[in-house]
């Protein structure tokens, strides 16, 4: 079965990504399309890039680099929640995916975004990223917006309608992570 990551992209005190983070698991869970799993930034403690060789000659000499490589590799496809923080994702997740090069390559992602303007700027950005790393990303995007979305831009709650966004989005996820399974096995 398609195995999905929704990766939690904040570590900072406080996130409001985590409560996204779970809300779009929730969802995923009652589907019965591909087997979703939370993976969230906290449990890897990666610092700032640390590896002397680049990450597309896939020689990782650092443990931490290996434990996320492998379960970066485990997945077929990634939705990434994000904050915008100064118009782009967080540096956390931009650190988290400049890791790694082959694991990311020939895979789907789709984008859960969160901010001021729902977060559209970091997804920009992600595209930008994501088209670098050879990975399919998907048009339908969940933008949450700290003024409709969260109470005192704190305490997430969500509109109704952003749970058929959601499924849109993993719809789209889903389909094209399936549809890249020969790339990733040649």
């Amino acid at each position: 079965m398609t195995k999905i990551a929704i990766i939690l992209g904040s570590t900072r005190p406080g996130r409001n990504g985590e409560a996204v983070a779970k809300w779009v698991l929730d969802i995923a869970k009652q589907r019965s399309d591909a087997d979703y799993e939370l993976v969230d930034l906290l449990d890897y403690n990666l610092p700032h890039l640390d590896e002397a060789v680049p990450p597309a000659m896939g020689q990782y000499s650092q443990p931490h680099t290996k434990k996320w490589a492998e379960k970066i590799g485990s997945f077929d496809g990634f939705v990434f929640v994000t904050p915008e923080y100064n118009h782009s994702t967080s540096g956390a997740l931009k650190n988290a995916i400049d890791y790694l090069f082959a694991e990311w390559n020939n895979k789907a992602a789709g984008f859960v975004s969160y901010g001021s303007v729902g977060g559209a700027r970091a997804v920009e950005h992600l595209r930008l990223v994501m088209g670098e790393l050879q990975v399919a990303d998907v048009r339908s995007q969940v933008a949450l917006s700290l003024f409709t979305d969260f109470t005192n831009f704190s305490e997430f709650t969500p509109a109704a309608h952003q749970v058929d966004t959601v499924g849109t989005m993993l719809d789209q996820v889903v389909a094209w992570s399936t549809a890249l399974a020969p790339l990733r096995s040649a």
